[in-house]
Protein backbone atom coordinates (compact mmCIF):
# COMPACT_ATOMS: atom_id res chain seq x y z
CA UNK A 1 0.00 0.00 0.00
CA UNK A 2 2.49 2.68 1.07
CA UNK A 3 5.63 0.64 0.53
CA UNK A 4 8.43 1.17 2.99
CA UNK A 5 7.27 4.64 4.06
CA UNK A 6 4.85 4.99 6.95
CA UNK A 7 1.47 6.59 6.34
CA UNK A 8 2.07 9.50 8.72
CA UNK A 9 4.93 10.75 6.54
CA UNK A 10 2.47 11.76 3.86
CA UNK A 11 0.27 13.51 6.39
CA UNK A 12 3.19 15.43 7.86
CA UNK A 13 4.38 16.39 4.41
CA UNK A 14 0.87 17.45 3.41
CA UNK A 15 0.54 19.62 6.52
CA UNK A 16 3.93 21.23 5.89
CA UNK A 17 2.94 22.06 2.31
CA UNK A 18 -0.38 23.58 3.39
CA UNK A 19 1.42 25.69 5.99
CA UNK A 20 3.80 26.83 3.26
CA UNK A 21 0.79 27.79 1.14
CA UNK A 22 -0.59 29.78 4.06
CA UNK A 23 2.75 31.56 4.37
CA UNK A 24 2.54 32.52 0.69
CA UNK A 25 -1.04 33.81 0.99
CA UNK A 26 -0.43 35.84 4.18
CA UNK A 27 1.25 38.84 2.45
CA UNK A 28 -1.66 39.15 0.02
CA UNK A 29 -4.15 38.98 2.88
CA UNK A 30 -2.10 41.58 4.77
CA UNK A 31 -2.19 43.94 1.80
CA UNK A 32 -5.96 43.57 1.48
CA UNK A 33 -6.49 44.17 5.20
CA UNK A 34 -4.27 47.26 5.15
CA UNK A 35 -6.14 48.72 2.16
CA UNK A 36 -9.56 48.07 3.66
CA UNK A 37 -9.81 51.47 5.45
CA UNK A 38 -8.91 53.20 2.18
CA UNK A 39 -11.80 51.48 0.42
CA UNK A 40 -14.28 52.44 3.12
CA UNK A 41 -15.81 55.81 2.59
CA UNK A 42 -14.19 58.54 4.71
CA UNK A 43 -17.60 59.50 6.09
CA UNK A 44 -18.09 56.15 7.82
CA UNK A 45 -14.52 55.92 9.14
CA UNK A 46 -12.53 58.63 10.85
CA UNK A 47 -8.77 58.96 10.57
CA UNK A 48 -8.37 57.81 14.16
CA UNK A 49 -10.39 54.65 13.52
CA UNK A 50 -8.35 54.02 10.38
CA UNK A 51 -5.11 54.34 12.35
CA UNK A 52 -6.42 51.97 15.01
CA UNK A 53 -7.40 49.52 12.26
CA UNK A 54 -3.97 49.66 10.62
CA UNK A 55 -1.99 49.22 13.84
CA UNK A 56 -4.37 46.54 15.10
CA UNK A 57 -4.04 44.68 11.81
CA UNK A 58 -0.28 45.07 12.00
CA UNK A 59 -0.21 43.56 15.51
CA UNK A 60 -2.45 40.66 14.48
CA UNK A 61 -0.24 39.99 11.44
CA UNK A 62 2.87 39.88 13.64
CA UNK A 63 1.23 37.26 15.85
CA UNK A 64 -0.02 35.32 12.81
CA UNK A 65 3.45 35.23 11.26
CA UNK A 66 4.96 34.10 14.57
CA UNK A 67 2.41 31.28 14.94
CA UNK A 68 2.84 30.24 11.32
CA UNK A 69 6.62 30.21 11.72
CA UNK A 70 6.38 27.98 14.81
CA UNK A 71 3.96 25.63 13.05
CA UNK A 72 6.26 25.38 10.03
CA UNK A 73 9.27 24.58 12.23
CA UNK A 74 7.36 21.90 14.13
CA UNK A 75 5.93 20.44 10.94
CA UNK A 76 9.35 20.25 9.29
CA UNK A 77 10.83 18.61 12.39
CA UNK A 78 8.01 16.06 12.39
CA UNK A 79 8.59 15.34 8.70
CA UNK A 80 12.31 14.83 9.29
CA UNK A 81 11.66 12.51 12.25
CA UNK A 82 9.14 10.54 10.22
CA UNK A 83 11.49 10.19 7.26
CA UNK A 84 14.24 8.57 9.31
CA UNK A 85 14.34 4.82 8.89
CA UNK A 86 13.40 3.22 12.24
CA UNK A 87 15.11 -0.04 11.30
CA UNK A 88 18.50 1.63 10.85
CA UNK A 89 18.81 4.43 13.40
CA UNK A 90 21.64 6.86 12.99
CA UNK A 91 24.76 5.68 14.66
CA UNK A 92 25.35 7.54 17.88
CA UNK A 93 28.74 9.17 18.31
CA UNK A 94 31.16 6.96 20.17
CA UNK A 95 32.30 7.90 23.62
CA UNK A 96 36.06 7.90 23.15
CA UNK A 97 36.80 8.11 26.87
CA UNK A 98 35.19 4.73 27.60
CA UNK A 99 36.08 2.86 24.41
CA UNK A 100 39.69 1.62 24.56
CA UNK A 101 39.64 0.66 20.85
CA UNK A 102 38.74 4.17 19.71
CA UNK A 103 41.52 5.99 17.93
Amino acid sequence: MTGDRPLFLERASFRRRRLGDAARVLPVLAMLLMLLPVWWSPVSLSYAAGAVWIFGTWAVLIVAVWLLHRALLRSEAATLRASQDPLHPAEAPRDRTRDPDAV
